[in-house]
């Protein structure tokens, strides 16, 4: 998708769901993708991130039925496999962790994370799905389909869940029905992000405050860097670096790494043996501090020494929590070399996109560097676009 593309139409995600069940769509609903500016990996230790919505989104059109069915069709899954292979029917009372293979996972394990709640769901419905948000790219394409599905049959069941109670659900399908151990950011970012706002998450409790951002009115910009390189999270490195953390809580007698202090950082070090622990730990407690240094900065309308923050936060995800990639390293070293303020990853890591700040006017200078570097390197072009804060989840018809 470029800059310049829109996410898909309501009207048109109506109009399919007409074509595929021949009847009107109760309603469409949209839910994002995200960037996080800052705070990796902090959210599964209960700690502090700052995320914005994507203009990217996942579009449902759906409709409650009332035999029990579950009916899901995916715009992108027709295309891949031709004809109607992007069609799953399930049955509600059926869903059980693990049972749903793929895609539909997602949208299924939010209706078996309702029910399970005491949702009254189990009429099922129809939905069509349809996404502009990169898969596989870090800006939570997941937390964006999950989200945009719980927000759906909250409207169409009448259940009256707000934003955060709804994240709470889809992150709860993603970790035991997928299967997937991630934290709550990626939901919550989905769900209660507002237009031209960051949103400051205190992941322990849900409480957020949202926090003005424009970088256009400093004369900067925001850039989303897609290195083209795919990730599954659920294939065990995500997991080791939680288990990880968790580890460290324990041998520092800590409920989580949110409970240690940067203060009182190299003391909590010095207890730990294992220097794989010691640098996850390090790295959480630090990127905590991180968050708070970026929500003052842009409090005191400092948007420009951000940048430096974000650079500082690619170390350490490279060398304490070792999640980054050769793409996204050059992705940082070409940016700063040709003049950006900050660069970072962002996301789970191992491949997926960078976040990069920089002035308006070398934004070209700063794309074309980091495309030659990848032509460079041997690497396949990524892309580039700008990270506009949008709107969270919300209904569009």
């Amino acid at each position: 998708m470029t800059a310049t593309e829109v996410p898909t139409g309501a009207d048109e995600a109506a109009a399919r769901f007409r074509e595929l069940y021949g009847r009107a769509p109760g309603g469409v609903w949209a839910a994002p993708g995200r960037v996080n500016l800052i705070g990796e990996y902090t959210d599964v230790n209960d700690g502090y991130v700052m995320p914005l919505a994507l203009p990217h989104t996942v579009v449902a059109a759906a409709a409650r039925r009332a035999d029990g069915r579950l009916v899901l069709h995916s715009a992108q899954a027709r295309e891949a496999g031709g004809g109607r292979q992007g069609v799953v029917r399930l049955d509600v009372a059926a869903l059980r962790p693990g049972a749903v293979p793929g895609w539909a996972a997602y949208p299924a394990g939010v209706v078996w994370a309702l029910r399970e709640a005491g949702h009254p769901v189990g009429g099922g419905a129809d939905l069509h799905l349809t996404s502009t948000v990169p898969a596989g790219a870090g800006l939570s394409s997941s937390a964006a389909l999950e989200v945009a599905t719980a927000l759906a049959l909250n409207d169409l069941y009448g259940l009256g869940l707000t934003g955060p109670a709804l994240a709470v659900l889809a992150r709860r399908a993603e970790n035991v029905f997928v299967g997937v151990p991630c934290g709550v950011m990626d939901q919550m970012a989905s769900a209660c992000c507002a237009a031209g706002s960051l949103l400051h998450l205190d992941t322990r409790d849900l409480t957020y405050r949202r926090v003005p951002f424009d970088p256009s009115a400093h004369g900067l910009a925001l850039l989303v860097v897609d290195t083209g390189v795919r990730h599954a999270l659920g294939d065990g490195a995500y997991a080791e670096r939680r288990a990880g953390c968790e580890a460290g809580a324990r041998a520092l007698g800590v409920e989580s790494l949110r409970e240690i202090p940067y203060e009182a950082l190299p003391e909590a070090l010095g207890r730990l043996a294992d220097p794989v622990v010691r640098g996850y730990v390090r790295h959480v407690v630090s990127d905590n501090r991180r968050v708070g240094r970026t929500a003052e900065l842009l409090d005191a309308g400092d948007v420009r020494a951000v940048g430096a923050v974000l650079t500082e936060g690619h170390a350490s995800l490279r060398d304490d929590l070792r999640v980054s990639c050769p793409e996204l390293d050059l992705v940082v070293s070409a940016a700063l070399a040709a003049g950006a303020l900050g660069a970072r990853m962002t996301g789970g890591g191992f491949g997926g996109s960078a976040v990069v700040l920089t002035g308006a006017d070398t934004v070209d200078a700063v794309a074309s560097a980091v495309a030659d570097a990848f032509a460079d390197a041997g690497y396949g072009a990524p892309r580039v676009f700008p990270a506009v804060p949008s709107p969270g989840a919300r209904r569009l018809i």
